[in-house]
């Protein structure tokens, strides 16, 4: 039995907790509030309840309000280039895994010289060392979807070359994340979808990876229940509060189950078309690939337990098979609204299939090479053509 334990980030948990930020001991003085691009965050009061904390606990702050669905390269450095001119010690990254993902990216590019693509490992990434320390991260998330306020992951886009990948080390957890129920309750119902389906498969991936242990199967496990038990109430009425506390901590779970395992290939098959298609939410994305994705390890025989482990998490209690999980997977995304979604209502062309299976193994390569069974080139252009509509 062999495992590394890694979490060093506070969490505070829970219905009313984002009351508590101010009376927590903040990492700086001056924060570089990151949110989307889009009206929410703003519309919703999130923005001003936050600046209203800091206020509070006398810290000042600056916004910065450019980050995407998925996150590009040029606004991680135009944000650190703001939090600098600014004099801000410290990022806050609020809203959904976009937002703190980059969060995370500004802050290390506030400290380092170069461009972040330097630190980045896989594709034209250079994969330097961070000389220095990033700037303190704080996450207040708005959705349950990445995990992002637990680890410390953050994906991001290279637009001119469509290389979409995944940076982080043990510097870019959050020093600080706020876990707060109520901040979701005005998710619309698609997204909560999405979203919730991204946590699930964060801990599947990490539960049939090679990388699994026993600190992370507890994890997973647990995710995976939560959301088998949830996601569907969450869909179906966002103000159902319990149905969001536990879609939440499923969440939070998955994140803890990327600090100590790993996604699987289905992240790099996903990224791969998100990265030429910025429109299509990587949620949506998984969703499409996933029964073929699973399908591909039931056929190899390569996770037959742990496939039934996961299918009687999802709630399919008499699983006796791998294709068991499949199935309860199916069902989910049937309940929740999401199993008819077309690759082709966001331009992916099916001619153009082994380009993103190229894509996805030369950005995120690594992650093949944790995989349950091998996964070729081929098989990632039959796992997206079985997926195609």
């Amino acid at each position: 039995m062999n495992f590394n334990y890694y979490i060093p980030t506070k969490i505070l948990f829970g219905k009313g907790q984002l009351a508590n930020l101010h009376n927590q001991n903040l990492p700086g003085k001056k924060a570089l509030i990151v949110i989307s691009s889009g009206k929410s965050t703003k519309s919703n009061g999130y923005l001003a309840r936050v600046e209203e904390q800091l206020d509070l606990a006398g810290a000042s702050y600056a916004v910065f309000d450019k980050i995407l669905p998925n996150p590009i390269k040029k606004h991680v450095m135009e944000g650190a280039a703001f939090a600098k001119k600014e004099g801000c010690d410290f990022v806050l990254g609020l809203g959904g895994g976009s937002s703190i993902d980059a969060a995370k990216g500004i802050a290390v590019m506030v400290t380092n010289e170069g461009d972040y693509w330097d630190y980045v490992s896989g594709g034209s990434g250079k994969g330097k060392p961070v000389p220095n320390s990033p700037l303190p991260i704080v996450a207040v998330t708005t959705t349950a979807g990445t995990g992002t306020e637990a680890d410390p992951w953050t994906v991001t886009t290279k637009e001119d070359t469509n290389e979409k990948i995944g940076f982080g080390y043990e510097k870019t957890f959050p020093v600080l994340s706020i876990v707060d129920p109520d901040l979701m309750l005005t998710v619309p119902a698609q997204l909560t979808a999405y979203q919730g389906f991204d946590a699930l498969f964060h801990s599947t991936e990490g539960y049939i990876t090679k990388t699994a242990n026993a600190i992370s199967d507890i994890f997973a496990l647990k995710a995976i229940e939560l959301i088998g038990k949830s996601l569907t109430a969450a869909v179906k009425d966002g103000a159902n509060e319990q149905a969001r506390a536990d879609v939440a901590l499923a969440n939070t779970l998955s994140g803890m189950v990327e600090s100590t395992s790993s996604c699987s290939s289905e992240h790099s098959l996903e990224h791969a078309l998100s990265a030429f298609h910025h429109d299509l939410p990587h949620g949506a994305g998984l969703i499409m690939i996933s029964k073929a994705y699973y399908t591909f390890f039931v056929k190899a025989g390569a996770c037959n337990e742990r496939m039934i482990d996961m299918a009687k998490a999802l709630g399919k209690s008499n699983a006796a098979t791998a294709m068991d999980f499949v199935e309860a997977l199916a069902e989910l995304q049937t309940a929740c609204g999401v199993d008819n979604l077309k690759m082709s209502d966001y331009g992916i062309n099916s001619d153009d299939l082994r380009k993103y299976a190229k894509n996805a193994r030369e950005t995120m390569g690594g992650l093949f090479e944790i995989d349950p069974a091998p996964i070729s080139e081929d098989d990632c252009v039959e796992i997206y053509q079985k997926s195609y509509k």
